[in-house]
């Protein structure tokens, strides 16, 4: 683009990363958005925009997830489960699904709070998608939620409450509002979003499955129901496989837009934006005529400069930037503040430590959706044999690349793999010395995921190990990993200092 030229369109996807089960609302003059976090910690990330095109993250609305017994370990496909987000009496509220729990939420006066403790509006197994409805019209309060099979044994349906109007809990049983099992050609009902508009109760819902699927609206004059339903977003002849749950959202000029996401293996849950409509029968209309827009015109709102979620981090202090999670609730020393720059990750001691899905102490953050290289630099500075430390790409088969120490007191670079059946990593290229105990380390990833891993010891990068395809966890897209581990054993088994946290994007070549 040209010096001082402004750019009047945009491309899809505005998110090209995991954030998965979009929902998004306006306050004034911005726009706000959260996504569900799963078993990563700290969750429901907040995500700030001007322009619904360039998002920044701006925090997270849950420090731990709870119970905190049932989160010590990862539970990569349970916790935070399709978020929705809401601003109402002059309070943010998030309201999610724990399968395993019931339906939470928590509240603040303020996007970066303080937020409240979760608290558990609805107990039970199977409860998913909550998204509550304040209705200024005749001051009633509504909640509508969906149903996971694997923990209910029921799916397909969507359940409605009558809800108190401080969102602390449910007046009623709830009754089955919409059951598409009695739509011809309707299956997998799930990530209801409830609104008021025109006099018309409205639920804008995905059906079809995530990869397969289309989006739903239904509207009725009543909260309870009988709802008329329409497919109002699909595929057609797009590349954008879905396209799954997301939210609607109205600028100040009276504009209407829609986001959503489309899951893209590896890479996760994209987001993208479609415009929306009304055509003459009063139906949402989104995208191009129903289709998911690769390109379109930017909103009617002010431009605004370039932005996106941060991923480099220099660690001030050793302090890590609000782009990591944990892989469960964290523990006291684990990261170590000081008065330098560089993450001081302390060498957990862990008998588990032969298979990094297991351990709680991986530090995290999205994998790219475009074509990258991910570099940062390691000192080991344990002297504990064995003591290692690396970067990982996590997923339900993952490897990592970094520096061990040995027996005898020499440090070495290692590279190393587990399958996805695999309950013990093996080797991926051969131990290297790095007699100065740092390295360098990188990930050039291209299309597919596709990840060459590499490392330099003082003369430069080399290339390690053979191509490794990314694979993601069940619902969670592929993670960048920052991770350091001790034998089990008594005492601290020291540090690992990691530097310069970079990623750079770049064009795909023509053989990608």
């Amino acid at each position: 683009m040209s010096a001082g030229r402004v750019d009047l369109t945009y491309r899809n996807p505005v998110l090209d990363a995991d954030w998965s089960d979009p929902d998004v609302i306006r306050v004034g003059d911005d726009f706000y958005l959260t996504a569900s976090s799963f078993g990563r910690v700290p969750g429901l990330p907040l995500l700030h925009s001007r322009d619904l095109v360039n998002w920044t993250l701006v925090g997270h609305a849950l420090e731990r997830l709870e119970p905190e017994a049932e989160f010590t370990v990862p539970r990569h496909d349970c916790g935070v489960w399709a978020p929705a987000l809401r601003h109402h009496d002059d309070r943010f509220w998030i309201f999610w699904g724990d399968p395993d729990q019931g339906i939470f939420q928590v509240n603040a006066p303020g996007i970066r709070g303080p937020w409240t403790r979760p608290h558990l509006v609805k107990a039970g197994k199977g409860l998913i998608d909550p998204c509550p409805l304040w209705d200024d019209e005749t001051g009633e309060a509504y909640l509508v939620h969906a149903w996971a099979k694997s923990r209910s044994g029921v799916k397909n349906r969507l359940t409605g409450h009558r809800m108190h109007p401080h969102g602390t809990e449910l007046l009623d049983e709830g009754e089955v509002i919409v059951d598409a099992d009695r739509i011809p050609g309707w299956f997998t009902l799930e990530g209801p979003k409830l609104y008021r508009h025109d006099g018309w109760f409205w639920i804008l819902a995905p059906a079809g499955g995530v990869e397969t699927g289309w989006q739903g609206a239904f509207r009725s004059r009543a909260f309870f129901g009988p709802y008329e339903e329409k497919v109002v977003l699909e595929q057609q002849d797009t590349d954008v496989n879905g396209p799954h749950q997301g939210g609607w959202v109205r600028t100040p000029s009276g504009e209407d837009w829609f986001l959503h996401f489309q899951q893209r293996g590896a890479y996760g849950r994209v987001v993208h934006l479609q415009p929306m409509s009304w055509d003459s029968g009063g139906w949402p209309v989104i995208g191009d005529h129903g289709a998911p827009v690769a390109e379109h015109r930017r909103p009617d709102l002010p431009a605004q400069p370039p932005a996106a979620p941060a991923a480099d981090d220099d660690f001030p202090g050793g302090r890590h930037g609000r782009q990591w999670q944990w892989t469960a609730n964290p523990r006291d020393g684990w990261a170590t503040q000081h008065s330098a720059d560089g993450l001081r990750l302390t060498c957990v001691r862990s008998a588990g430590a032969h298979d990094l899905r297991t351990l709680p102490n991986v530090l995290t953050q999205r994998l790219p959706g475009t074509p990258c290289a991910v570099e940062v630099g390691l000192r080991l500075d344990s002297e504990e044999p064995g003591a290692r430390a690396g970067l990982v790409v996590l997923g339900d088969a993952y490897r990592w690349i970094g520096l061990q120490r040995g027996t005898d007191g020499t440090v070495h670079l290692v590279h190393r793999f587990a399958e996805t059946v695999a309950e013990r990593e093996r080797e991926a290229d051969h131990p290297r010395p790095a007699p100065d105990g740092r390295a360098r380390l990188r990930v050039d990833i291209g299309a597919g995921a596709r990840c060459r891993f590499s490392y330099d010891t003082g003369e430069g990068f080399r290339a390690s190990g053979h191509v490794f395809a990314a694979t993601p966890w069940r619902w969670v897209g592929a993670l960048l990993g920052l991770v350091a581990l001790a034998p089990s054993g008594q005492g601290h088994a020291g540090t690992a200092t990691f530097t310069q946290f970079r990623i750079s994007t770049r064009k795909k070549r023509a053989d990608q």
